[in-house]
């Protein structure tokens, strides 16, 4: 097998990438470590609950929308749980089973804190595009991310921790 090279305009489009995904995250976590005491991926699983009905969600699920490991979610949510922030319950029909609750502590702190993220993002990124922009990097990410979830058939649910379900209706 031959390696595809990246050519000169794909290595400076990826080194681009890279710097910007970079600079962008910590600009975000340092925001929500200012104003929440979290990191992102943190204030991340408290939105996903806050837009579900009943502020609750399976923790497969919220690990598949969260783009994380079950593991890892279970470490985030243990310590959100600390804060008060976030609360367990077994699943009724399945005791290995449990759904994730966003209390309202929880809902309180991601209300208080969400003005100064979307300003972060807004700053870090919105107010440097033309709207004809949005709408490319609007396309360019669904793009990639579809192509990284599996949709052209190239990648299995086996592939990706996230995707992976156990038999249990509450897991």
């Amino acid at each position: 097998m031959t390696t595809r090279w990246l050519t000169a305009e794909e290595q400076r489009a990826w080194r681009a990438y890279i710097a910007a995904t970079h600079l962008l995250e910590d600009a975000i976590d340092r925001q929500l470590q200012q104003e929440a005491g979290m990191p992102h991926l943190y204030y991340s699983i408290l939105a996903n609950l806050s837009e579900v009905p009943d502020r609750r969600l399976r923790m497969t699920d919220l690990a598949e929308k969260s783009k994380i490991t079950r593991s890892r979610l279970t470490y985030a949510v243990t310590r959100l749980e600390k804060d008060g922030l976030v609360r367990r319950e077994g699943c009724p029909s399945d005791k290995r089973g449990s759904t994730a609750i966003l209390t309202d502590a929880g809902m309180d702190v991601l209300e208080r804190t969400a003005p100064g993220h979307v300003e972060t993002v807004r700053a870090a990124i919105f107010d440097h595009l033309t709207p004809e922009q949005v709408g490319q990097l609007e396309e360019i990410s669904a793009g990639i991310a579809r192509a990284l979830e599996g949709d052209g058939g190239e990648v299995t649910r086996e592939d990706l921790p996230w995707r992976r379900r156990s038999s249990s209706p509450c897991t």
